[in-house]
C-alpha cells in the first residue's frame, strides 16, 4: 500500500478507547455503527478518529469482516478529502467498493457493506464526472446500494444523506427531465431525504455541509442564503475528531468562495 498523506493533528486531544466510547453515539449517529465488542476493532476506530487513516485501514483489513467498516470508512474519507494523486484516489475508492461488494455476498443483512460500496462509487463518480459515471451504470448501482442500506437500517442518517445527494447530483448534471426519466432522480425526493437526514442527525457538521451543497444543486442560486446558513452552523461546531475537522474546514472554504 502506497504511503498516504498524514493528517495534521497538532493542538487537538487524541482519542483513546475510553474517550472514544464517551463520544461514540455522537460520532457514529450518522453511520449507525454499534460500539464494537472486540477491543482490536475499537483500537482500529481509535486510529480512524485520530486521523491515522492508513493505519486504521490496515488494522481494519487485518481483522476481516469485523474490521470492514472501519477500513472502508478510513479509506473513503482519506481518498475523498486528503489524497491529491488522482489515480491513487480512484484506485482506493474502487478497492473499497470492491471489498464492500464482496462482503455483501456473505453479510447481506448488514448495512455497512451496502453503504460503503455506494459511498465509494459515489465519490469515484464525482472524480470521473457524474455524467460519465451514469453512462457506465454506476448511478443504478449506487442508488440500489443506498436504498438497500436504508431498508436494512432506517436510522442510517448518512445513507439518507448520500441518497439525497444522488438525486441532487443527477439533476444538477443531466437535468430534471432526463434525470427523472432515466435515473429516477427527483428534486422533491432529494429534499425529503435531506430533511430526513437532518431529523436523524441534526447537529452533525457532515449533515449540515452536505445538505448545503445539495440545496444549491436542487434549488439553484435562490438557495444560497439557506445554504450559507447551514454552512455557518457547520463551521461554528467545535470538531471532535479528524472527520469533523475535515468537514468544518470545507464548510469554511465554501463560505469564503
Amino acid at each position: 500500500m502506497a504511503d498516504w498523506k498524514p493528517f495534521p493533528r497538532a493542538g487537538h486531544p487524541a482519542f483513546g478507547a475510553e474517550r472514544l466510547k464517551a463520544h461514540w453515539n455522537h460520532l457514529h449517529r450518522g453511520d449507525a455503527e454499534p460500539w464494537p465488542d472486540d477491543p482490536l476493532v475499537v483500537q482500529a476506530w481509535v486510529l480512524f478518529h485520530n486521523g491515522e487513516f492508513q493505519r486504521a485501514a490496515e488494522a481494519g483489513l487485518a481483522l476481516g469482516d469485523a474490521g470492514l467498516n472501519v477500513a472502508s470508512k478510513a479509506t473513503c474519507i482519506y481518498a475523498n478529502h486528503l489524497e491529491a494523486r488522482e489515480q491513487l484516489r480512484q484506485d482506493l475508492l474502487l478497492q473499497a467498493a470492491a471489498r464492500a461488494e464482496a462482503a455483501q455476498r456473505h453479510l447481506p443483512e448488514l448495512p455497512g457493506p451496502w453503504y460503503w460500496q455506494a459511498y465509494a462509487l459515489g465519490r469515484y463518480s464525482q472524480g470521473i464526472s457524474v455524467a460519465k459515471a451514469l453512462t457506465q451504470g454506476l448511478g443504478t448501482r449506487i442508488r440500489h446500494a443506498l436504498e438497500t442500506t436504508i431498508a436494512r437500517c432506517p436510522s442510517h442518517a448518512d445513507a439518507h444523506l448520500a441518497l439525497a445527494t444522488f438525486h441532487a447530483e443527477v439533476i444538477d448534471k443531466v437535468g430534471s427531465m432526463v434525470g427523472g426519466m432515466t435515473y429516477g432522480a427527483n428534486a422533491a425526493a432529494g429534499l425529503a431525504l435531506y430533511e430526513k437526514a437532518m431529523a436523524l442527525n441534526p447537529d452533525s457538521v457532515v449533515t449540515l455541509t452536505e445538505y448545503a451543497t445539495g440545496l444549491v444543486m436542487l434549488k439553484g442560486p435562490d438557495a444560497l442564503p439557506e445554504a450559507n446558513s447551514l454552512l455557518d452552523r457547520a463551521a461554528s461546531i467545535e470538531p471532535l475528531d479528524a472527520l469533523e475537522r475535515l468537514y468544518a474546514a470545507s464548510a469554511r472554504v465554501a463560505l469564503e468562495s
